[in-house]
């Protein structure tokens, strides 16, 4: 793959290009205290000298002085909420006379481009393109809106404590395939981006940029950046040995490591929202007061929700210990069976967002230690 140097000065030009493609540009943005995605209209929109300081149960945004363009990690929220929607309307129906009519509902996919995919969110997209795309049961919304995607990923230059990519084997070096694949660099001299193009797509907005081919010293800069990131990754406190997990958890179905963290789970759900790839749904039946009017919603759900499992007789995971292995055992192993791949990417949102600090690493390490007891 040929990469190209864009300086930073010129990183608008590529926002506008992708923009006038007639993609709607989402990228991160800095709201509320957060780093999240939304929309960006320019470069001005970017977290511009900002970064983010996560641990257990922790999250603050601070200034850095080298005025990174994307010198954070991941946000509370992943890129899963433009494809698979939080809440979309499925049918509505009306009664005209003695008849019934049931018109479905179809939302409108409009093309969209996302801006600093990391390595990890794009395998998070190829794990829900398996469950949504490839599997017998295809999410009509899901798939148009997927169908029309641009990506531009990002390799990983900044890493945070929470991040264990490296044990799951998906970060931080770009390794799928993207539209285009961005590398920020800042020296002393300079600050610049290397650019490659993976897709016909990406060659059009490449030939509409300022960019010249990089030399040797600035992609060894680039690979450098990377490789750094990733020895941060692997000498920090989430490193652990992911080969053998399917095998782990379901020999330790009945292990008292679940009772322990059920003792401290709030059953809140966090993890399953900030997660990636977490896919559960339901859906909720409204009538208005007269009766005449009727609609079926889908919306988001977790399996740490008590309805979620509710059957004739009640739920099948009626306490929080059942729902956190669930959770966890799903993640880790059974994903395996239903998808061919875990379920988990590292990006340690789980255990940024879970307002207790329970953290899955720390929980496979604890079945791990356990079966030596």
């Amino acid at each position: 793959m040929r990469e190209f140097l864009l300086q930073a000065s010129h990183l608008d030009k590529l926002i506008q290009a992708i923009r006038d493609q007639g993609h709607r540009l989402l990228g991160p943005v800095l709201r509320d205290g957060a780093i999240i995605y939304d929309d960006v209209m320019s470069a001005g929109d970017l977290p511009r000298g900002w970064t983010d300081a996560q641990e257990k149960a922790h999250y603050r945004t601070l200034a850095r002085s080298d005025g990174a363009y994307f010198g954070y990690v991941v946000g509370p929220h992943s890129w899963k909420k433009f494809l698979q929607l939080p809440r979309r309307q499925l049918w509505k129906a009306r009664r005209n006379g003695g008849e019934v009519q049931v018109l479905e509902v179809e939302d409108p996919a409009p093309s969209m481009a996302f801006l600093g995919v990391r390595s990890c969110e794009l395998h998070a997209i190829a794990i829900q393109d398996r469950v949504f795309i490839d599997d017998a049961y295809r999410n009509d919304s899901y798939t148009r809106r997927r169908s029309q995607l641009f990506i531009v990923a990002l390799n990983c230059t900044t890493s945070a404590p929470t991040c264990f990519c490296t044990s799951m084997n998906t970060g931080p070096e770009v390794t799928l395939p993207a539209d285009l694949t961005l590398t920020e660099v800042i020296d002393e001299q300079q600050h610049f981006f290397l650019i490659a193009s993976g897709s016909e797509r990406g060659e059009q907005i490449l030939a509409q940029l300022p960019v010249q081919p990089a030399n040797d010293r600035q992609r060894q800069q680039a690979r450098d950046a990377v490789a750094r990131t990733a020895e941060e990754v692997d000498r920090g406190p989430r490193r652990f040995d992911s080969s053998d997990l399917k095998p782990l958890i379901y020999r330790n179905f009945d292990s008292p490591v679940w009772d322990q963290v059920a003792e401290r789970c709030l059953s809140c759900a966090n993890c399953t929202m900030a997660c990636p790839t977490c896919f559960c749904s339901t859906v909720e039946d409204t009538t208005d007061l007269s009766g005449e009017h009727a609609e079926r919603w889908e919306r988001w759900d977790s399996c740490f929700t008590g309805d979620f499992s509710y059957i004739t007789g009640g739920p099948v995971r009626a306490d929080t210990r059942s729902r956190y292995r669930q959770w966890m055992s799903h993640k880790l192993a059974t994903w395996h069976d239903q998808f061919d791949s875990s379920g988990c990417v590292g990006c340690g949102r789980c255990i940024t967002w879970c307002p207790v600090g329970i953290d899955i690493t720390e929980e496979v390490q604890r079945i791990r230690e356990s079966e030596t007891l």
